[in-house]
């Protein structure tokens, strides 16, 4: 972890892989992480923690399976939001994207049960930024 500031805009810039994120920095047991995003990714659940959203550009959707049924959540540029543990979701950007995640340390990005994970998407705990 840098003891630097770290431009979001350059970590940003440092990659173009979509669904693919770059860890910023930590706190305490927690990654923060930036992503490029366009497109599906699949539909999966962490069953152990939360997972928070901030879009810092373009629009993010989030397919949401809860008890009363399925709905979806819009989140423009400047917008948060929360997906509870245990709660299947699917985000979906119909524009490029640029996101910020913050879930602990060694969590999945296609969480702990998950559809098949296309080509597309990186199923990983995040990418160091280079």
């Amino acid at each position: 972890m840098s003891t630097e500031p770290v431009s979001l805009a350059a970590a940003l810039a440092s990659f173009t892989q979509r669904w693919s994120p770059r860890i910023v920095t930590a706190v305490n047991d927690y990654d923060v992480r930036v992503a490029k995003v366009e497109g599906e990714h699949v539909w999966h659940a962490h069953e152990h923690t939360d997972e928070f959203f901030l879009v810092l550009d373009g629009e993010l959707h989030i397919a949401l399976r809860e008890a009363g049924g399925e709905r979806t959540v819009v989140l423009p540029k400047g917008s948060v939001y929360t997906v509870p543990r245990g709660t299947e979701h699917k985000p979906f950007a119909p524009v490029p994207t640029e996101i910020l995640v913050f879930e602990p340390t060694g969590t999945l990005t296609v969480g702990d049960r998950h559809d098949d994970v296309p080509d597309h998407v990186d199923a990983t705990t995040g990418h160091a930024l280079t």
